[in-house]
């Protein structure tokens, strides 16, 4: 709303927008590998908005999101939410927090980290010093080895004098600097009301305060605060010297100009601040944004510091933006980079299927497995129960004690299992035993059964079925993007070659035997060739729906962590269940067109005619897709796949033995029929 100018014409925004934050932590994740993250955000708009923008940008760069947590505001200083939004952090699978909101909602955060010790998790947050007051400064603190964005700020002049030679007495209507020299010192500063802790002495500083070092650093507020009040401070020199310019005898009694007479020139206002960077308020010319990426390190000794390892430039490219220097950074205790990285992303569809059942641990004597509803996961991570019971994540099980969860192993159909390597196996032997098939045509291509069977239709329809074997092998092994693809569009494209080869071998026997006159228009038709059009023509629509199918919903890497216990298998989802569908429906209806024109000249003279042969070939074909549908739809994880796999040999088989087998039969055992006379 605030950034509808007629409603709020006089707004200006000191910080920078937050969408290059979240470019920034974004670039930081995809640097690291970083893909299963955990977020907390304040529960307001501005969280909100940052939980969108995040997540847009995590899809992008194809990052998890294990758990999304909203924080409501600081009310009490122990909020059972904010227990329960603790407790399930805690033992979420993933590695990497993103931390951000509001303070009254973060600072409860930092304070509830010393009861839920977080080692081994890595947080990533904006400004560390807008949200912490004195942390314990401990190596086991949660936020122990974690980033800080904070904007690039350069160093104030006298700023580190002003801070460590300022006391109480010089501000004595700041009740709060009171309160906290207090606070850092037990004692009383000159001046004060408090009678019962001993008075300071004269020369106590906070140049002699060694808890947190970082008080000694601006912090992002505090930068755009100082910005604010100086571009007010440089506006009103402005009125002030066009007042005594113009010299008026009253100038001293002119009243001091209202808040919006500064308006017009606030808009365009431009100045260096005394850190040398050039401040303007109008947003159109800020073009980009600096991020300083800060490593939270907490000492033993007790001294806490932000130790800057990077640099972030919003506008810059995500990949060019981003300057880490990964020497120097201090690891949380216990964090394992490769604990922060899954192979894919559950699918949205397979979390909603499954989000009526949970698998759960329990402490206790019973060893019974628990299946616990949605229903009941609420009160068990309740805190009086989350000592007996806790949900496992997507990538783990429960053991047979339910005591714990262990990772599931991630599974796919690979060449080393025995049935990857037989169907691997069968697909390069199909493939070779078809290049000697075709060596043998291309060798005897002047022998009768050769050239009377368009043996130029026998060439393609070969190099097509070689293909259609090696494409099973795309299948097998860990899928990706790239097979997920190929396995698609080869299997169908060249299954439309060989089937419309096919249609054109059958037309092509019709025709033949039609055009007995040497003027009628089939023997036209034979004559130029017009059977061998049908292969393009019907490729050309195999193609186009293939195009629309990656188009609209192309095929992907999907998980299925419930098909088999204890298993995660990754698979290729095929995107578009109804494109698939149009392509095998398509196939189906080429062979079964073969089929049909095969089966009503298969009583034409047969020396030489392979009606006979076409029809069974077409056959088989159909009956191998129509038993595929039920099999394929009853099985799961690796027995899915081999299914395909298993379809596309066999039916590429079936063609290659039915059409060539009795052709090569009497090429090499009985050439003696293999004449215009035999």
């Amino acid at each position: 709303m605030l950034n509808v100018k007629d409603q709020f014409p006089s707004l200006y925004q000191m910080a920078p927008e937050d969408s290059s934050l979240v470019h920034a932590m974004v670039s930081l994740l995809v640097h690291f590998g970083w893909t299963w993250v955990a977020i907390l955000v304040s529960d307001d708009l501005k969280g909100e908005r940052f939980l969108q923008h995040l997540n847009v940008e995590m899809v992008k760069k194809d990052i998890c999101v294990a758990l999304a947590e909203k924080l409501p505001a600081l009310k009490k200083m122990h909020p059972q939410s904010t227990y329960s939004a603790m407790n399930r952090l805690s033992i979420s699978s993933a590695n990497v927090h993103i931390l951000y909101g509001e303070a009254g909602s973060l600072f409860i955060v930092d304070y509830m980290t010393d009861h839920f010790l977080t080692t081994g998790k890595v947080w990533l947050m904006a400004d560390k010093s807008d949200i912490t007051g004195f942390d314990d400064n401990q190596i086991l603190h949660s936020f122990h080895g974690s980033f800080s964005f904070a904007q690039h700020k350069r160093e104030i002049p006298g700023f580190q004098h002003f801070f460590t030679t300022a006391d109480p007495s010089q501000y004595p209507e700041d009740f709060y600097f009171s309160k906290f020299w207090i606070a850092v010192f037990n004692c009383s500063p000159a001046g004060s009301s408090c009678g019962k802790i001993g008075d300071c002495e004269r020369n106590a500083s906070l140049d002699y305060f060694t808890g947190n070092a970082n008080l000694m650093t601006l912090s992002d507020s505090s930068y755009f605060l100082y910005n604010a009040v100086y571009a007010v401070a440089h506006v009103l020199h402005e009125v002030l010297v066009e007042r005594i310019g113009q010299g008026s005898p009253e100038d001293g009694e002119q009243p001091r100009p209202s808040p919006w007479q500064l308006h017009p020139l606030l808009k365009k206002l431009k100045f260096t601040n005394s850190a040398g960077q050039l401040i303007s308020l109008d947003n159109r010319g800020n073009h980009g944004t600096m991020y300083d990426i800060q490593n939270i390190v907490n000492f033993p000794t007790g001294l806490g510091l932000l130790v800057k390892v990077g640099e972030f430039a919003s506008g810059s490219p995500l990949h060019q933006g981003l300057v880490i220097n990964e020497g120097i950074i201090e690891w949380p205790i216990g964090f394992t980079q490769m604990l922060a990285e899954v192979t894919v992303c559950p699918p949205m569809s397979s979390v909603a299927q499954h989000s009526s059942a949970y698998e759960v641990i329990c402490g206790g004597q019973s060893s019974r497995p628990l299946l616990a509803s949605s229903a009941t996961i609420d009160s068990l991570l309740r805190p009086h129960d989350a000592e007996q019971c806790s949900q496992c994540p997507l990538h783990k099980y429960p053991n047979t004690q339910r005591s714990r969860c262990l990772p599931k192993v991630v599974a796919f159909l690979a060449y080393e299992d025995p049935l990857g390597m037989a169907l691997a196996c069968a697909a390069l032997g199909f493939s070779a035993l078809t290049a000697g098939v075709l060596r043998v045509f291309v060798k005897h291509r002047d022998s009768a059964i050769v050239k009377a069977n368009n043996r130029t239709l026998s060439y393609v329809l070969l190099v097509s079925l070689a293909f259609c074997f090696l494409c099973s092998l795309l299948f097998i092994g860990r899928p990706n993007m790239a097979t997920c693809i190929l396995q698609q569009i080869t299997f169908g494209v060249g299954f439309t070659v060989a089937v419309s080869t096919v249609l054109a071998k059958t037309v092509t026997v019709v025709l033949a035997f039609k055009a007995t006159g040497p003027g009628r228009r089939m023997r036209q038709l034979l004559v130029s060739g017009a059977p061998n059009f049908i292969i393009p023509i019907c490729s050309l629509i195999q193609v186009m729906l293939c195009a629309i199918w990656l188009g609209t919903s192309p095929p992907f890497i999907d998980a299925d962590a419930y098909s088999e216990h204890g298993h995660i298998f990754i698979m290729c989802n095929k995107g578009s269940v109804t494109a698939f569908y149009c392509v095998l429906g398509y196939l189906g209806s080429l062979a079964l067109g073969s089929f049909t024109v095969a089966f009503l000249a298969r009583n034409l003279p047969d020396t030489f005619n392979e009606a006979k042969f076409l029809t069974f070939s077409s056959l088989l074909f159909c009956s191998v897709w129509v038993t595929f549908l039920p099999v394929y739809h009853s099985s799961k994880g690796k027995a899915m796949v081999a299914v395909e796999v298993f379809s596309i040999l066999a039916s590429s088989a079936g063609l290659l033995g039915c059409i060539f087998a009795p052709k090569c039969y009497i090429i090499l055992i009985r050439p003696d029929k293999n004449s215009l006379k035999g």
